[in-house]
């Protein structure tokens, strides 16, 4: 392959779905992503959760909204995550 046909290939991106908690500053989303894990010694199923900071660039969403989110470039220091729907 040469540069020109790897610079095509499609990233693979995480993409998590959560509910937007908070929204501390404009454009700027706090969203809560739950996961099933299942505990490696006994086996149990365990719900996590996790916060990220989200970029919404259009400010389209409100506390309280289900939204899809995804993996994108580092845009401050926290936020690595941005709105899809």
């Amino acid at each position: 392959m040469t540069k020109k046909e790897t610079a095509h290939t499609e990233i693979k991106r995480k993409t998590f779905r959560g509910v937007v908690v908070s929204a501390p500053q404009e454009r700027t989303r706090t969203v809560v992503v739950k996961t099933f894990k299942q505990e490696r010694r006994y086996g149990k199923y365990v719900l996590r959760s996790k916060r990220y900071s989200v970029h919404d660039g259009a400010n389209t969403t409100a506390v309280g909204d289900t939204v899809m989110i995804r993996e994108c470039r580092p845009i401050s220091k926290r936020k690595h995550f941005e709105v899809v729907s």
